[in-house]
């Protein structure tokens, strides 16, 4: 779920002709940490347009396992409001809330969940053709109790599986990474992009794998893996294994 995979929108068609209109609904920040201490933290959902625009909040659980990200219903944090109306122009403060107490415990890692915020559509009257309304997807992490410092720990690996490339990611650390500008230089210097911008995340204890467009060819001779981690960049030399799998 690469959309993640930041807090990149997706865009969903409402009505099916005319000419398309654009939603002016805004959120910031784009992802959220709450430290041990910190119970509530907010965003700003914001209307940029001309229309009134409504819409709903709603709270996942993220996790990552076998089958990539999941995210499942969760009252770990209560949302205030979950519903709300914004006129052009307008802002609306939302409050994010943890309930219980953060992780803890000798090997606590942070835990971390989505935000989903819909517009939901609406049809206006006398403005007959395309509507578009957006979704966005907002990372909240929150910091165990008694780290001393937050940080993932990656192992990298890459394979082959029937002329496809595979890159694969173990976070060992009690932190999260986010991945963006991933770039494959091999032996002779040929530089590869496999993803300019928001690449993924990789959770805490998480493991996480990505089929890649480029043929395995290209990783054949090895070489090293450029990567943006949480903004700062790393190299990793990296050289094509046959997969077990």
């Amino acid at each position: 779920m690469r959309s993640i995979l930041s807090t990149a929108l997706a865009i969903s068609l409402f009505a099916a002709s005319g000419q398309g209109e654009a939603s002016g609904l805004q959120v910031t920040p784009t992802t959220l940490g709450l430290k041990a201490t910190q119970s509530a933290d907010g965003l700003t959902l914001s209307n940029t347009g001309d229309e009134v625009v409504h819409a709903q909040v709603r709270v996942y659980h993220w996790t990552q396992g076998a089958n990539g990200d999941q995210l499942d219903p969760s009252r770990g944090l209560v949302i205030s409001p979950p519903m709300l109306q914004l006129d052009p122009g307008a802002d609306q403060l939302i409050r994010v809330i943890r309930v219980g107490a953060p992780p803890s415990g000798a090997n606590a890692v942070e835990d971390a969940y989505r935000l989903s915020i819909d517009e939901l559509p609406v049809d206006p009257k006398g403005k007959p053709g395309l509507r578009f309304v957006v979704h966005y997807s907002v990372p909240i992490f929150i910091e165990p109790a008694g780290a001393a410092a937050l940080a993932p720990q990656l192992q990298w690996h890459l394979a082959s599986e029937g002329g496809t490339a595979r890159l694969e990611a173990s976070n060992h650390g009690n932190g999260h990474a986010q991945l963006a500008g991933v770039f494959f230089t091999d032996a002779k210097g040929n530089r590869t992009e496999i993803a300019a911008g928001l690449f993924a995340y990789v959770l805490p204890g998480a493991t996480m794998h990505w089929a890649l467009k480029q043929p395995a060819a290209t990783f054949a001779a090895g070489g090293t893996l450029e990567v943006m981690v949480n903004g700062q960049k790393t190299t990793e030399n990296l050289s094509l294994a046959a997969s077990s799998r």
